[in-house]
């Protein structure tokens, strides 16, 4: 929509319109607030990204495709579920029927099912499992300061041998955080699982596991669904904000498409490493830009093979693998029945995914089909692998992660922290499934709860604005 060259008043201006952002505006408005959505993009959902399987080709045509945040679970993730439920989605269990493929350094290729994979595992992948398992139960309180100032690729070394252990090491850090084991504190990746309920649930689509449940009508819906319960005219997409200024008791937002906002609340729901992007008045703290500077980006990519038959299951797959070679890290099974979308969307991150990213958008989808190939054609056999009928690849880059030392950081304590008027939200900030949608709903719901107390106080006070406006 345009925006008017006349400054707008609301109570609260939101910057981003994802899932933190859209969740936080719906509860400030139930309070009775008004609110301001400004989003860069032309569309909502942060990093849920949903599109058409294979749009004029026929085979799955009506299906959703996820290239982002894709999976919840029934369980532990109360919110989204609870969305779910609310906006009346139909829920596709993930499917484990079949044999999973695990491709180690040196290329040979294992199989096993689904709970069996500890009889072919290295037993230095297993202690390695066995650890970060160990810390997340063990080292979170007082002690953890030693975790932070070692890298995850050290602690690793020192307790685990042999290749393939680092190699899983790196896999784990690249899946879960889109870094190298040697980039990121090994303290980040304990409290990242702590975070996500465990190693086990992580890896896991059966009940309680990250990747049990997907949205039929595609996850970027629940944005879509969210943006449709606040009020008309309040989300701007294309608006990038470019400066906040900040005073005693009110804050003007202003975007580079020319909209100015005066609000006494602002809450900032976009990654740490996009804080750059805006300049503040009067600046951020010390410990908020650095945290905003060292903040490393990890690499994350969905390449979505679409195919015209569930093939793999014929062959008594399940369509997941992993891989330590690469470029793909992992895959996992996409389909709707119902719409006749059959897909495997391939993870491909980390440094592996970095150099990957640098040819043309033909030679990465050749890499990343031969590499398929290699991986599933020892099973099915290479010819009787039908190409896709269509491929689509998304990558994200602003994934926020912390190097070592920035957690126990002034830096890294002030990740949550306000800054006068301003708030702070996003799925990084999250104390529970940090990094996933479960966790940037509930920020948004933290950073609403922030906020509205303030906002009623100052409507109980309207004489002490008064007396500041005298003086």
């Amino acid at each position: 929509m345009q925006i008017p060259a006349t400054p707008i008043d609301v109570d609260v201006v939101i910057v981003g319109a994802g899932l933190s952002g859209l969740r936080a505006t719906v509860e400030i408005h139930k309070a009775g607030f008004s609110c301001a959505v400004l989003e860069a993009t032309n569309h909502v959902g942060g990093k849920t990204l949903s599109v058409r399987g294979s749009p004029g080709v026929g085979c799955g045509a009506e299906g959703w495709v996820d290239l982002g945040a894709a999976w919840i679970n029934d369980t532990t993730q109360r919110e989204m579920y609870g969305l779910a439920r609310q906006f009346g989605f139909e829920l596709i269990e993930q499917r484990c029927v079949g044999s999973r493929l695990r491709q180690t350094k040196d290329g040979t290729v294992l199989a096993h099912l689904l709970g069996s994979r500890k009889e072919t595992e290295d037993p230095e992948v297993l202690r390695l499992y066995a650890m970060v398992d160990r810390l997340t139960k063990t080292w979170l309180g007082p002690d953890k300061l030693p975790l932070d100032m070692v890298t995850f690729k050290a602690l690793v070394e020192a307790n685990c041998h042999g290749q393939e252990a680092m190699a899983a090491a790196n896999l784990l850090t690249g899946a879960f955080l889109g870094v190298e084991a040697d980039e990121v504190s090994a303290l980040c990746v304990i409290e990242h699982v702590k975070s996500c309920t465990g190693l086990e649930n992580m890896a896991s689509e059966t009940l309680n596991g990250v990747q049990h449940l997907r949205v039929r009508q595609g996850a970027q819906a629940f944005a879509s669904r969210l943006a449709d319960l606040i009020t008309q005219n309040s989300l701007h997409l294309s608006s990038p904000v470019t400066k906040i200024t900040r005073s005693a008791d009110t804050c003007v937002t202003e975007t580079a498409t020319g909209g100015m906002f005066n609000s006494k609340k602002v809450i900032v729901s976009i990654p740490t490493i996009m804080y750059h992007t805006i300049t503040f008045s009067p600046p951020l703290p010390g410990a908020k830009q650095i945290l905003g500077e060292s903040t490393i980006n990890g690499y994350q990519t969905k390449v979505a093979l679409v195919f015209s038959t569930p093939w793999w299951r014929e062959a008594g797959l399940s369509g997941a693998m992993e891989s330590t070679k690469g470029p793909i890290a992992f895959t996992r099974e996409n389909c709707s029945e119902q719409d006749k979308l059959y897909s495997i969307e391939c993870f491909i991150v980390g440094e592996e995914g970095r150099k990957w990213s640098k040819p043309a958008a033909e030679e990465r989808q050749t890499k990343v089909w031969e590499h398929f190939v290699e991986v599933f054609g020892g099973e099915v056999g290479s010819p009787a692998i039908p190409r896709p009928v269509r491929i689509i690849e998304k990558g994200w880059t602003t994934v926020p992660v912390m190097p070592p030392g920035g957690i126990t950081s002034a830096s890294g304590q002030a990740l949550c922290a306000p800054v006068g008027n301003i708030h702070f939200v996003g799925a990084e900030t999250a104390d529970v499934w940090r990094g996933h949608m479960e966790g940037a709903v509930r920020s948004g719901i933290r950073g609403a709860r922030e906020v509205i107390p303030l906002l009623r106080a100052t409507q109980r006070r309207p004489w002490a604005q008064y007396l500041r406006s005298l003086l």
